[in-house]
């Protein structure tokens, strides 16, 4: 043998017993679980950014045509339960609206809701059929969109309600003199409740006709007068301008904004129900998500790379962090061959056989699923370029038919 001297007694290592080959196929998904705690901790030490958009169950916005209009959800309602699943967030995938919607089964959605001064309700909405899309444009826009765009998912037209804070009264603007300050939330205009910001940005501003607002700062609750006009800086002839723009008052699209510490117990068990939900749905044949919805390594750092927009980029990232390690757990331990789960399960057969497992036999069925898994990684990198180049051409704005960080 080559590398022993002549007349050397060459050792055969001992075989290998099943025991250890499950305890180190174990280790690595067993160490992605670890990671995901001590980001956990390090979240829970830091805080995560949230904001009202997520965590509100109040609707804020029907659209127009839509089955939620249809089955005469209004604005102001708050949503319990949906099909039985009770709803702690319009975002996200732990018992969220938007996941209800779209990982529900049936043609209807059964909607449990609290309605001011009328109560509790259910409501029946019907699921809208999904559309594909048309696409316009010559043969490479359509084979770009057939291997690169993701199904289509389910919205019943919804949208949260989100208070009306405001972030900015431009210097030289109708609400800067009246005496609005950054922080200040508006909950009625001319004595009508404001659900949302949107009830302000709706209104019928015009210029000249005085505006009553009431705010509340702090504790107290104030009032103001604000007389739109068309913006103008000193020296400067009036610009053109309607709507809220007239009162130069803007909002945040978010909402309150604020901090959360979780405990990493409940971030740990939301990290493993929102993968479990995710392949339950996956796997199931009367559920809109597909494999089209998951995302590879690409879309991974693409998630990373949005993150470190935000202005506490680096707190999201360490809590997309715990939820990435858990979802690598998981998926290590699902029972296919090259994953380590299925080496647990081909070492448990040896030892349950007594005898290794054929050689020519594994040469196989290694080689098979290190096709799949390669031809899988490569289908879904195309979906996860496809969010960012939904047409072939640079986007202005990323869009993705699914995310399961979103908030979750």
């Amino acid at each position: 043998i080559e590398g022993t001297a002549e007349g050397e007694e060459v050792k055969k290592l001992p075989p290998v017993k099943p025991i250890d080959k499950i305890i180190v196929a174990f280790a690595g998904p067993l160490f992605s679980f670890l990671l995901a705690v001590v980001f956990a901790v390090l979240v829970w030490a830091v805080g995560k950014p949230v904001s009202e958009s997520r965590n509100t169950t109040t609707v804020g916005i029907v659209g127009e045509d839509t089955p939620a209009e249809a089955a005469g959800i209004l604005p102001g309602d708050k949503i319990i339960s949906i099909d039985g699943m009770e709803i702690e967030s319009f975002l996200g995938m732990n018992r969220s609206i938007t996941w209800a919607v779209v990982s529900a089964e049936g043609e209807t959605l059964s909607v449990e809701l609290e309605r001011p001064d009328e109560g509790r309700m259910s409501l029946e909405v019907v699921r809208p059929e999904i559309k594909e899309e048309e696409i316009e444009g010559g043969l490479f826009a359509k084979v770009w969109h057939y291997i690169s765009a993701r199904k289509p998912l389910p919205k019943i037209g919804v949208g949260p309600s989100i208070s009306a804070v405001v972030v900015e009264t431009k210097d030289h603007s109708p609400g800067r003199a009246a005496g609005l300050e950054i922080g200040d939330r508006i909950v009625s205009i001319n004595g009508e409740d404001v659900l949302g910001y949107r009830d302000v940005s709706d209104f019928d501003w015009k210029a000249g006709e005085a505006v009553t607002l009431t705010v509340a700062r702090d504790s107290e609750r104030l009032e103001f007068v604000v007389t739109p006009r068309l913006p103008e800086l000193p020296e400067s002839p009036p610009t053109p301008a309607k709507g809220l723009e007239l009162t130069g008052i803007a909002f945040d699209a978010a909402g309150v904004r604020g901090v959360e510490r979780p405990n990493p117990l409940t971030q740990v068990k939301n990290g493993v129900t929102t993968m479990v939900q995710t392949l339950r749905a996956v796997i199931s044949p009367k559920s809109d998500v597909n494999v089209s919805h998951l995302s590879g390594p690409v879309g991974i750092m693409g998630v990373y790379y949005d993150l470190f927009q935000h202005p506490d980029g680096w707190r999201l990232a360490l809590w997309f962090s715990v939820v990435l390690n858990i979802n690598l757990a998981i998926l290590n331990l699902l029972p296919f061959p090259v994953l380590d789960g299925g080496h647990i399960v081909m070492a448990t057969a040896e030892g349950i056989r007594r005898k290794a497992l054929p050689v020519k036999f594994l040469e196989i069925i290694q080689t098979a699923f290190v096709l799949l898994l390669f031809s899988f990684i490569i289908f879904v990198t195309f979906k996860d370029i496809g969010d960012r180049v939904p047409k072939g051409e640079a986007a202005t704005e990323v869009q993705r038919a699914f995310l399961p960080l979103q908030n979750s």
